[in-house]
């Protein structure tokens, strides 16, 4: 019964976090409106469709509290990170060829390279980052700054934008009680009236609102489903709350893939996996051991932990050389080879969580420890 009850937590949060990025699309596009290409879709996009990511590791944090909150936040992030390159780019990828609105996906090479050795070089930084056995405000700190640097260097290098004159959208209206009651929070704002700043940024924040309180319950449904099948809440964090709280980035990414935005389509996910590794675990590891003292790992939640910074390292550096590689753009093979990557890393963590002493699972995750340690050494 708990299972059950779990699960149909963790799906309603799903889709009030759905609900509510209609809402934060139609206000950060018409903030970025004058950013260029790429550029909004891995600043303001990844951002917002990442909010869930930062809540999410919050709560994990400061509910579950240490080691198993920070196992949980990082599995999180983490999980989000491998959705985020994997499926994100295969739903963009089958959804436009489906539709016929074009045969291939070309996105722009400096976009790739750009973002690309951006989130490695991220990914890396938490690996060098995040070590030891205990954590305190620095490590959360120099995270942060790592992704405040990131985007200072987007925003100086867009030079002028391109000024974007398709946001005189109107809500759909009606009843705005209603509307609360079924999540449409655009309607809720602007009932029938075209979107300006202030509403905007009102908007802006109630939907943070509304996806901070879903995030709360996914949190509290993670714990209660692991307690229920005995296994610690960090596995069930990097499938279930990362699949969940992902959702804005693929509505996002699928929209603007559909209206031909390619750039920014791929962009926000890569962009949405620096905020996730840098700043949405920095800034609650950060807060926390400020308040709480830092925080002491056990020897399994540091090989664990270790395990997948590694894992998440390699399965994005093999992303980015298939979008390097994919020179005449994007197809439905890479698509599909990117979705059975997701799976296989879905399977290893699963399998992980429920025979980690099958031959298969014992050997990836006995090389994994191997090169995590390697990296230790090196710092």
């Amino acid at each position: 019964m708990e299972i059950i009850l779990s699960i149909g937590l963790i799906i309603i949060t799903c889709l009030v976090i759905w609900r509510a990025c209609d809402g934060f699309e139609m206000a950060s596009n018409y903030l970025g409106r004058h950013l260029k290409d790429g550029v909004k879709g891995a600043t303001i996009n990844a951002i917002g469709s990442s909010l869930p990511e930062l809540f999410a590791t919050f709560f994990f944090l400061f509910i579950l509290k240490d080691k198993d909150g920070f196992s949980g936040g990082i599995g999180t992030t983490a999980g989000s990170a491998m959705f985020n390159a994997m499926i994100i780019p295969f739903i963009v990828i089958i959804a436009v060829i489906n539709k016929k609105i074009t045969s291939k996906v070309i996105v722009s090479r400096k976009v790739i390279l750009r973002d690309g050795i951006a989130l490695l070089l991220a990914e890396l930084a938490l690996i060098f980052i995040v070590t030891g056995t205990s954590l305190n405000w620095t490590h959360g700190l120099i995270l942060m700054l790592l992704y405040i640097i990131y985007v200072v260097y987007m925003l100086i290098k867009q030079g002028t934008g391109t000024v974007e004159n398709d946001f005189e959208a109107k809500a759909k209206g009606g009843n705005k009680i209603k509307a609360v009651l079924k999540g449409d929070l655009s309607t809720t704002v602007l009932g029938q009236k075209s979107i300006n700043k202030p509403k905007a940024i009102f908007l802006l924040i109630l939907s943070i609102i509304f996806i901070g309180f879903a995030c709360f319950w996914l949190v509290k449904a993670c714990e209660m489903f692991g307690d229920a099948l005995g296994i610690p809440v960090y596995f069930v964090s990097v499938v279930l709350a990362s699949a969940a709280t992902s959702v804005p980035d693929v509505i996002i990414s699928y929209k603007d893939a559909v209206k031909g935005n390619y750039d920014d389509a791929v962009a926000n996910a890569f962009g949405s996996n620096i905020f996730d590794v840098c700043f949405a675990l920095g800034l609650p590891l950060f807060l926390f051991t400020i308040f709480n003292g830092p925080i002491e790992m056990q020897a399994d939640t540091i090989d664990d932990i270790g395990q997948l910074r590694v894992l998440l390292l390699i399965l994005t550096l093999a992303v980015f050389l298939i979008f390097v590689l994919a020179k005449s753009g994007l197809k439905k093979q890479h698509a599909w080879l990117l979705f059975l990557m997701y799976l296989l890393f879905v399977s290893y963590i699963v399998g992980s969580s429920i025979c980690s002493n099958c031959t298969v699972i014992s050997n990836i995750s006995n090389q994994l420890s191997i090169l995590s340690n390697w990296f230790n050494t090196l710092f």
